[in-house]
């Protein structure tokens, strides 16, 4: 928990450099970049997480392999290098991606599906999500073939379930009754 809210307090701080310096939107692709990397590497994963490689090794490692990220980026990895905090960088990163996406209006539709969406079925689900929302919107594809066929859609707090499995699960509940 006090890593979280680390993270989220870390991820302010760098938003506000990012916006008083006009370069937010390019911050803001860093950071998609570095959870990206970070989530499905599980090797940089480890090393970052890993209490007894030293703070130094570990900030020339990420300025190496984030060569090409903004400025503002690379004082983040300056910042957690001096406050020996690199094992909450995923958790930046991520907290900075919603930071963003809220300050902007764009809101963020999980979508999930038995099978991956083709482009023509993401803009009709677009367009319906569309409706419901006045915010800017963009689709998080999952696949998750449990679900036998139809699809999930959370936006926020808020979920509808339209999958197969789901319906067979009530038509189960109402046979038993």
């Amino acid at each position: 928990m006090a890593g979280t809210r680390a993270a989220i307090r870390y991820a302010k701080a760098i938003l506000d450099l990012a916006n008083s310096k006009g370069v937010a939107e390019a911050v803001d692709t860093d950071m998609k970049s570095i959870a990206l990397t970070i989530s499905s590497n599980e090797e940089l994963n480890t090393f970052i997480q890993n209490p007894t490689t030293r703070v130094e090794v570990k900030e020339k490692a990420l300025v190496e392999i984030f060569a090409s990220v903004n400025g503002v980026t690379k004082g983040l990895f300056h910042l957690l290098f001096e406050n020996k905090r690199f094992e909450i960088l995923e958790a930046i990163a991520t907290e900075y991606v919603k930071l963003f996406d809220e300050s902007n209006g764009i809101e963020v539709a999980k979508v999930t599906t038995a099978f991956p969406m083709d482009a023509a079925l993401e803009a009709q689900v677009l367009a319906s999500i569309a409706k419901l929302s006045d915010k800017k919107i963009t689709i998080e594809k999952h696949i998750d073939p449990s679900i036998i066929g139809g699809f999930i859609l959370r936006i926020g707090d808020k979920q509808y379930n339209a999958s197969v499995a789901n319906r067979l699960q009530v038509l189960k509940k109402e046979l038993s009754n």
